[in-house]
């Protein structure tokens, strides 16, 4: 396997930033795992397929506008992308869904995302609409109670427990990792305006002890203030819904709120997350392509992905 993007023929167009596409996940070596999974489960008839499941294939579309390969110098990261380490990097395509069986890709990206952390690799997830990582979630469940802390980036709060019956939707992904043992402290960075939550939905979070950060907060206080209020030496998977970014930045989102969080801020969240203890995995969802305006919000969801790649190489993750 190799680390080579631009120069390598073995290298695979189409896939992110064309690295290796590998469809075997019982037989997985890797340090680090892309894995689209297109669609969540739909809260009525007709909505298992919506904006955002374009969102996989046009954010590995834009891969030429994202990065020109990994020997070239990314002032993100400070260095070149996998810093001339031998670091093995792939894309697992996209878990398939089932228009007849809605929740059989939940099932499917579950039993992915457990092949992918049972195989030593951090899982870089591409959705999708929110709902979505509530199966990867799952996989996770190998941690001991609490030790996982979930650093969520969103505009909404996520805390429905369903909405027509629905469970694992897209309203409900922070409320269903409460429910897990291995998940403690929960961070929400970004809330603002208004979603699906009900006062009855921020109590029960209140009640959880979620720590509930608006966009304001950061803007005020800053983000270095922020990463100090969460503990030092954890585990912490982080879950992007981008709406929760500024939409000048991230025009392509279904509800753009004015007053999101900046890439500046983004990038130094997840810089300061590596080198705070260990990003386990994350997730970047609710792109929607079709809403998106001259490639900003695929290119920005490319780089909060290099990002975490280059920050996780570069503090010797894999070393």
């Amino acid at each position: 396997m190799t680390n080579q993007l631009t120069e390598d023929p073995s290298r695979t167009p189409g896939s992110f930033l064309n690295f290796p596409l590998v469809s075997d996940l019982d037989n997985l070596d890797a340090h680090i795992a892309i894995l689209g999974v297109p669609y969540g489960l739909p809260y009525k008839m007709g909505g298992g397929a919506n904006p955002q499941s374009q969102a996989p294939d046009a954010i590995r579309a834009a891969s030429d506008r994202i990065s020109m390969g990994p020997e070239r110098w990314d002032f993100d990261i400070g260095g070149t992308l996998l810093g001339g380490k031998d670091i093995d990097v792939v894309d697992c395509g996209n878990v398939p869904g089932d228009p007849y069986d809605p929740a059989e890709h939940y099932r499917l990206a579950e039993a992915a995302a457990r092949k992918i952390v049972g195989a030593g690799a951090m899982p870089i997830v591409i959705g999708g609409d929110h709902g979505i990582p509530i199966p990867i979630f799952r996989a996770f469940d190998g941690f001991g109670a609490g030790e996982v802390t979930l650093v969520q980036i969103d505009a909404h709060l996520d805390w429905r427990d369903e909405i027509n019956g629905v469970r694992e939707g897209y309203s409900s992904p922070i409320r269903r990792a409460s429910e897990m043992e291995h998940f403690g402290e929960i961070y929400q960075l970004g809330i603002r305006s208004t979603g699906s939550a009900r006062e009855q939905d921020v109590r029960a979070a209140e009640a959880y002890g979620a720590n509930i950060i608006t966009a304001y907060e950061i803007h005020d206080a800053g983000m270095d203030a922020i990463i100090d209020r969460i503990p030092a030496g954890g585990n912490y998977f982080i879950t992007v819904d981008v709406d929760g970014l500024d939409p000048s930045i991230m025009p392509g989102v279904l509800a753009p709120v004015a007053g999101g969080l900046t890439f500046h801020q983004m990038r130094k969240l997840i810089h300061g997350l590596v080198g705070k203890g260990r990003v386990v995995g994350m997730d970047v969802n609710e792109f929607a392509p079709s809403l998106d305006n001259g490639y900003i919000g695929a290119v920005t969801c490319g780089q909060i992905i290099t990002n975490l790649i280059g920050a996780t190489v570069h503090a010797g993750y894999f070393d």
